[in-house]
């Protein structure tokens, strides 16, 4: 186990890294050496009916520890990075309250990076804007949309990639509540929403060649538990496919089966070939981005 260094008031352990580096196990057994509860910081956790391909930890595995903010939305709702945020610091101000230590892990790097540097001042988009925008996205292909956003704001839409719909959508919502472009907010000071907490962060950089190991076996294992029919259940919905939760790892392929486009050999080759990349591209941010007080360079088993 990874001994911290040691602990001040209004300590938060904050665990990042790559999907398959063991950040769960590692934030369970730190929570239980250090009098600890568990609060997730991944985009895909946070979605109810997906405990499979998100990796939720199952009550088994959680050993007694409280976990927070897993499977607290809908796949239908779009979760935000400020919306997960203002959730989070809520949740490690309760557990400061009942003399505990915050334990937040996950690998989207957004909502660590935010949490411990801070974040841009942004005003949230009033809820009539953010569904007049997501109403416009729904009727437009991915390249409409952001032409549409360059239109209106040509600064904002060079910082973002077009196929990031979710980053290119909030864009234009905040263009349109402000005036102003999501560039020039992002020169703007950085604002801290916890400013009392004293951060211990940690970071799992595997290598790559372990990494991509771990992703292919556990994927064999989702489909084991159930990770087609999870799919299965969650089309019945019929939501709109770029709903964060339709583009979750492992989604998008399955679905083709489901549907009969592919055999299962197929969909399962794709989603570990995208799931390889997707880690590789979380384990270079981590590497490259994310400053730590510990660096675990292997894979944590407990």
């Amino acid at each position: 186990m990874i001994e911290l260094p040691s602990l001040k008031e209004n300590s938060v352990v904050v665990i990042g890294g790559p999907t398959a580096s063991g950040k769960s196990g590692l934030a369970i057994d730190i929570a239980k050496a250090y009098n600890g509860e568990v609060i997730n910081a991944d985009s895909m956790q946070i979605y109810r009916g997906l405990p499979v391909l998100s990796a939720v930890p199952s009550l088994e595995e959680r050993q007694g520890i409280p976990h927070h903010l897993y499977e607290i939305y809908e796949p239908s709702v779009n979760g935000t990075v400020v919306d997960w945020l203002n959730l989070a610091v809520a949740k490690i101000r309760e557990v400061w309250a009942r003399g505990k230590l915050p334990v937040v892990v996950g690998g989207t790097g957004m909502y660590l990076d935010n949490l411990v540097n801070g974040t841009t001042p942004i005003p949230e988009p009033d809820e009539k804007i953010r569904q007049q925008i997501l109403s416009l996205q729904r009727r437009m292909n991915v390249d409409e949309f952001y032409e549409r956003l360059r239109q209106v704001d040509a600064a904002g839409a060079a910082m973002l990639n077009p196929n990031d719909t979710t980053r290119v959508r909030r864009a234009y919502e905040i263009f349109e509540q402000t005036g102003i472009s999501i560039a020039e907010w992002y020169q703007k000071p950085m604002v801290k929403k916890l400013p009392e907490a004293n951060f211990i962060t940690i970071k799992l950089v595997p290598s790559a060649e372990v990494l991509d190991e771990r992703c292919y076996l556990r994927f064999d294992k989702m489909i084991a538990a159930g990770a087609v029919d999870e799919v299965r259940r969650l089309l019945q919905l019929g939501l709109d496919e770029k709903l964060p939760a339709m583009k979750m790892l492992g989604v998008p392929e399955l679905a083709n089966y489901v549907r009969g486009k592919c055999s299962l050999d197929k969909s399962v080759e794709e989603a570990k070939l995208h799931t390889r990349q997707y880690a590789k591209r979380q384990r270079t941010w981590f590497r490259n981005k994310f400053e730590a007080d510990v660096v675990f360079d292997k894979i944590y088993s407990y």
